[in-house]
C-alpha cells in the first residue's frame, strides 16, 4: 500500500484527451494518512468552456482569461509531484491527459498508480453508483466542493485512506500499478496553418472561441477541413 502518494484531479473541458483541454489540475501530497502540501493552479485552455463545464465545474471564461497555459502549469505539477504514485477515482483519465500534455511539451511521464474506482467497483459491487461524490457519501467521507480539482483529489485521497484501514487484507489490490497509456508527441500546428484558420474565420465570421496557437497540426487541419466543407473556401475578388 501506498503511504507516500499525489492524489490528482482534473477539470477539463470534455472528455477527449486528444482534443479537449485542462482548465484545473488539483492535487494533494500525503504522506502516511496526512496532507502534507497542495496544489491547484486554473489554466488558460486556449478556447471557451463550454456551457455544460461551466455549470459542472463553476470554472468560468472569466476565471481563467488571465491563468497560465497549460505549457507554464505543467513544470509546477511535476515538481510537486516528483515521482510519487499516483491516486486518483477514475485515474486513467486524469493521467491521459497530463501524459498526453507532458509528452506534448517534449518530456516522459511514467508513473504508478491507484485507482479507487476500480478498487470500489470490486470491494462494494452493491453500491447503484460508483461515483466519487456518491462513494464519499455513503462510507461518510467529507468531499468538500464536488467538481473543484483539488477537493475532489482530497477526496480521493480520503477514499484511498479508508479503504486502506478498512480492507487492509486487500493489500494486494492496493498497491499501485503501472498506468499504461501510449502516446505520441503531436506537431503543433504549423505558422501556414494558423495563418489561414486565422483568415478563414475571419473571411467566414466564425467565433470557435479558441486560439488557433493551441492548436496541433492535426486538429488544425480537421478544423479548417470542417469549416470549408461547411461555409466554403475564401473567394479572391479579381481585378
Amino acid at each position: 500500500m501506498a503511504e507516500t502518494y499525489v492524489a490528482v484531479d482534473l477539470e477539463t473541458t470534455g472528455l477527449n484527451p486528444k482534443t479537449d483541454r485542462i482548465i484545473e489540475i488539483g492535487a494533494v501530497k500525503v504522506e502516511h494518512g496526512t496532507v502534507k502540501d497542495v496544489f491547484d493552479r486554473l489554466i488558460h485552455p486556449g478556447r471557451k468552456i463550454g456551457t455544460f463545464v461551466e455549470q459542472l465545474t463553476g470554472i468560468t471564461d472569466d476565471m481563467v482569461k488571465d491563468a497560465p497555459v497549460i505549457t507554464e502549469v505543467l513544470p509546477e505539477f511535476l515538481e510537486f509531484a516528483k515521482d510519487a504514485p499516483l491516486v486518483g477515482h477514475n485515474i486513467m483519465f486524469d493521467y491521459s491527459f497530463l501524459k498526453r500534455n507532458v509528452v506534448n511539451a517534449g518530456g516522459s511521464f511514467d508513473r504508478m498508480g491507484v485507482d479507487t474506482l476500480a478498487l470500489i467497483r470490486i470491494l462494494l459491487p452493491e453500491l447503484p453508483k460508483k461515483s466519487l461524490p456518491y462513494v464519499c457519501r455513503y462510507l461518510k467521507i467529507e468531499t468538500g466542493t464536488s467538481h473543484r480539482a483539488q477537493d475532489d483529489a482530497k477526496a480521493a485521497a480520503f477514499l484511498y485512506e479508508y479503504v486502506k484501514e478498512h480492507w487492509s487484507l486487500e493489500r494486494e489490490r492496493l498497491e499501485p500499478k503501472p498506468l499504461l497509456y501510449p502516446v505520441k508527441r503531436e506537431v503543433p500546428a504549423t505558422l501556414r496553418q494558423k495563418e489561414y484558420l486565422q483568415a478563414l474565420l475571419k473571411y467566414h465570421k466564425i467565433d470557435l472561441g479558441l486560439s488557433p496557437e493551441s492548436l496541433t497540426k492535426n486538429e488544425a487541419s480537421r478544423l479548417i477541413d470542417n469549416i470549408i466543407s461547411q461555409h466554403g473556401k475564401m473567394i479572391t475578388q479579381r481585378r
